[in-house]
């Protein structure tokens, strides 16, 4: 029996416009301006462009810049020590780790701790071969904890 539907081919979902948009009242300058501003302010890479889309009705920092936010947090050397993907998984993996020292039965925590950081070292191996993290980083929960606490 044949399908019904052909199925459709690419990403799906809406794409970005190439120029800027003509609604936008900001400059290039004003725009790192901000994102400086919400980085000193605490805010992560990902959040500073959630609050600039909302708050600020700015819906792309490249398409005005030509720069994305990391790029302008390296400029500006206000970047984090490790990247923000990385640090959540630390962060998760040391909540679960923390669980699994109160439930010591739980088992299916116990293998997701285990999916978690086999995540995470592939994760590291990629972040060290792109130079992003030195060569001797090692992924440990210890180490782990102490990088939550830091970042905090």
């Amino acid at each position: 029996m044949a399908r019904m539907y052909a199925r459709k081919k690419g990403k799906s979902g809406s794409k970005k416009p190439l120029i800027p948009a003509d609604w936008v009242e900001y400059s290039p300058e004003e725009v790192i301006r901000l994102v400086v501003k919400l980085r000193k302010d605490g805010l992560s890479a990902s959040k500073i462009g959630l609050v600039l889309r909302d708050q600020y009705g700015i819906p792309s920092v490249k398409s005005i810049t030509g720069k994305s936010i990391l790029q302008i947090l390296k400029e500006n050397k206000i970047n984090k020590s490790i990247p923000e993907d990385l640090y959540n998984l630390l962060k998760h993996a040391v909540k679960v780790s923390e669980h699994l020292a109160k439930n010591k039965k739980d088992y299916s925590a116990k293998r997701g701790l285990i999916l978690l950081e086999s995540k995470i070292r592939r994760l590291v191996k990629y972040y060290i071969k792109k130079k992003e993290l030195p060569a001797d980083w090692k992924y440990d929960i210890e180490t782990a904890k102490l990088i939550v606490q830091k970042e905090k």
